[in-house]
């Protein structure tokens, strides 16, 4: 008989299964990959954004889907538990913009080494097999069925994740687990996702990366999210960091509700852009107007913005008149892109949706249907914005899990 059973090796489960073990406990992980902490290796471009470093109100500020059921999770084990956590198993930590935290070596490898490490440190058993099901006896969790046979166990955590990127194991098989035993899972949809387009101009700019730019999401007439940085265009719509940031933010897909604006000039006031736009031309009086705007952005979009600026792009640039000039200025500043959708689950970053919390006690993170069954991590229905705090939130609900169960 084990004490604990944890059903996943990733970010969550391996949290878990040191410090169930450091409180005494017998500990089995299974894990149907080879390697543990498959996708926690890919995370944040392969650098791993563990946490954000500010406070429990500013994390609280970044979920949002059930914030509140949070609170006892990050009074337990916060932010500066998870950095000082990671820092003495050997692995230093940095601080960059938006307070996003990432090992120094700026390799992912690290912190899921780390974990896997302290595991065998502490006789953590790992097991890479499938959970097939939960046994339970009298409304109370007995163990599991995994490879055929019957593992007893006092308690267990299921920590394997949600439907996004399937290829590193998080198939939802902790849902499907969790409806066994009559929990409810919620409507599951992709967050921290790229986002599809009707417009074609998307896919004739395939392939352009743009940095240092500013997005803006718009729910109709109102901004709901902007940032600056990175994106890219793709054929089927937008990709990059910002886009995926944007798409957290998105509650309720509906054609024609939301657009995106992007600033391709966010260093330059309106002014100082059209002061820009002015010397280019000074520069380029006898040529087409296609040809007069090359300093002034990447080849791939130029056809586009000269179409939608309304000029001709074979107008001379000495006959553009200052109205012409300024819309096409106004186009730099607000680029606009039409969105239509999300791309699959399976592209996703984070699942939204999930095991509903309220039938899981916040302060212990035990079910509320079956006793000595705990959930921990992207399985339940809580997911955050870019920046590492979802990470948080899976450090966070492990570590309560595992002192309790």
């Amino acid at each position: 008989m084990t004490d604990v059973i944890i059903i996943g090796g990733g970010a969550a489960g391996c949290l878990a299964a040191v410090q169930a073990a450091r409180w005494g406990k017998s500990v089995i992980v299974f894990e149907k990959n080879e390697k543990l902490g498959r996708k926690l290796r890919i995370t944040g471009k392969g650098r791993c954004n563990v946490t954000n470093n500010s406070s429990t109100e500013e994390h609280m500020k970044n979920i949002p889907v059930n914030p509140r059921f949070l609170y006892s999770a990050f009074s337990n084990f916060d932010a500066d538990d998870t950095m000082n956590f990671f820092e003495e198993l050997g692995v230093p930590l940095k601080t960059e913009r938006g307070n996003r935290v990432f090992p120094v070596s700026d390799n992912a490898n690290d912190i899921a080494d780390a974990l896997a490490y302290e595991m065998k440190n502490l006789g953590v058993q790992t097991i890479h097999t499938r959970v097939t099901a939960l046994t339970t006896e009298n409304g109370a969790v007995t163990g599991v069925k995994a490879g055929g046979k019957l593992y007893p166990s006092v308690s267990v955590i299921i920590a394997c994740g949600g439907r996004s990127y399937p290829n590193t194991g998080s198939t939802g098989d902790g849902y499907t687990l969790a409806e066994s035993v009559g929990h409810t899972v919620t409507e599951l949809k992709p967050s921290l996702v790229p986002l599809t387009s009707p417009d074609k101009y998307c896919t004739e700019m395939m392939g352009l990366s743009l940095r240092n730019v500013n997005l803006k999401l718009m729910d109709g007439e109102k901004a709901i999210y902007s940032e600056q940085g990175e994106m890219l265009f793709t054929h089927f719509g937008v990709s990059g960091p910002l886009v995926l940031s944007a798409s957290s933010h998105i509650r309720d897909m509906k054609p024609n509700r939301y657009k995106l604006l992007i600033d391709f000039k966010p260093a330059l006031t309106p002014e100082q852009l059209d002061a820009r736009i002015q010397r280019d031309f000074a520069e380029n009086l006898n040529r087409d107007f296609s040809n007069g705007i090359r300093k002034l952005l990447p080849a791939k979009l130029i056809p586009v913005a000269v179409r939608l600026s309304g000029i001709p792009a074979e107008q001379k640039v000495n006959s553009i008149t200052k109205e012409q000039r300024h819309k096409f200025g106004e186009l730099l500043k607000a680029f606009p892109v039409r969105i239509s959708g999300f791309r699959p689950i399976d592209e996703a970053i984070i699942t939204s949706g999930g095991v509903s919390v309220k039938e899981i006690n916040p302060k212990t993170m035990e079910s509320k249907l079956v006793t000595g069954l705990f959930f921990a991590g992207e399985v339940i229905d809580i997911d955050a914005y870019t920046g590492g705090f979802n990470l948080q939130i899976a450090f966070s609900t492990a570590y309560t899990a595992a002192v309790n169960c």
